[in-house]
């Protein structure tokens, strides 16, 4: 498939989704263009991991539709006959990294690349010397090729989520997708990770919708940022007009879990 430098990356209509009657998504409307950086803020409940799960077809909505590069994912609750073919377009990073930790991370990188094998190959991990030469090239991209060898298990929590996006890489993604990917980190390795996205959009006009809950963070790294609240979009702008007293506005005494989070990493930081 060839990407139109008009078509959106992402294109979500209506979306909406409850669970157990609460609802988690409200008409969300979403576009991001193609090599676009958008942040989704919002505190704990507000919806931005279901969206991003919505996204790329993790979770089904009960209404709305969801387009990869103009083409249909979902809509109104089923998937697309083509789905998997625009789901390997979209890589996922997750808050824990979600790694196989007896495999190495090598192997864990070639994961990747499943969805372009055969069923016999995918389920005994054959694979060819080229595509374990381009394992190799995407560790090293990340920062992190000394590791190839290791089990991931073995690798801290900095270095498991660049494995993460290494296999992004390997799998080839236009786009890629992470879920509070610094949550878990202390702050040097959630700086790591956050420039290292940020090089990857801007070097290689990747994709990038990222989930945070950590307002400086969001500040720091992106000039776009959609703020939801109770599976609503109640902003969508310019970071810089996502200021306290917005988001005092928006989320009332919820906003300290936004901005205090993000100035305590600062503090933390700084005094390292």
């Amino acid at each position: 498939m060839d990407v139109s430098p008009h078509q959106p990356a992402v294109l979500v209509e209506r979306l909406s989704k409850s669970f157990r009657g609460v609802a988690a998504l409200q008409g969300v409307a979403l576009q991001v263009g193609a090599g676009e950086r958008v942040a989704l803020v919002g505190a704990s409940g507000s919806g931005k991991s279901t969206l991003l799960r919505n996204i790329n077809g993790l979770q089904m909505a009960d209404q709305g539709s969801v387009e990869i590069f103009g083409s249909p994912l979902q809509v109104n609750g089923k998937l697309h006959s083509k789905a998997r073919q625009l789901r390997s377009r979209v890589g996922f990073i997750f808050q824990q990294f979600n790694l196989v930790n007896r495999l190495t991370v090598l192997e864990n990188v070639l994961v990747g690349n499943l969805s372009k094998v055969s069923l016999g190959r995918s389920l005994f991990h054959h694979f060819s010397p080229a595509e374990k030469l381009q394992a190799l090239a995407a560790l090293e991209r990340v920062g992190i090729l000394e590791q190839a060898y290791k089990r991931a298990a073995a690798l801290s929590g900095g270095q498991q989520q660049r494995v993460a996006i290494a296999r992004c890489l390997m799998q080839g993604a236009q786009i890629i997708l992470a879920d509070e990917p610094i949550a878990s980190l202390d702050p040097e390795s959630a700086r790591k990770v956050m420039e290292l996205l940020v090089r990857l959009n801007e070097d290689a006009g990747i994709t990038v919708v990222t989930s945070l809950h950590q307002v400086q963070m969001v500040r720091q790294y992106f000039h776009r940022a959609v703020a939801l609240r109770d599976g609503e979009v109640r902003f969508d702008g310019p970071t810089v007009d996502l200021n306290d007293h917005r988001l005092n506005e928006i989320y009332g005494a919820a906003a300290e879990e936004l901005v205090l989070s993000g100035h305590a990493e600062m503090f933390t930081t700084s005094s390292r």
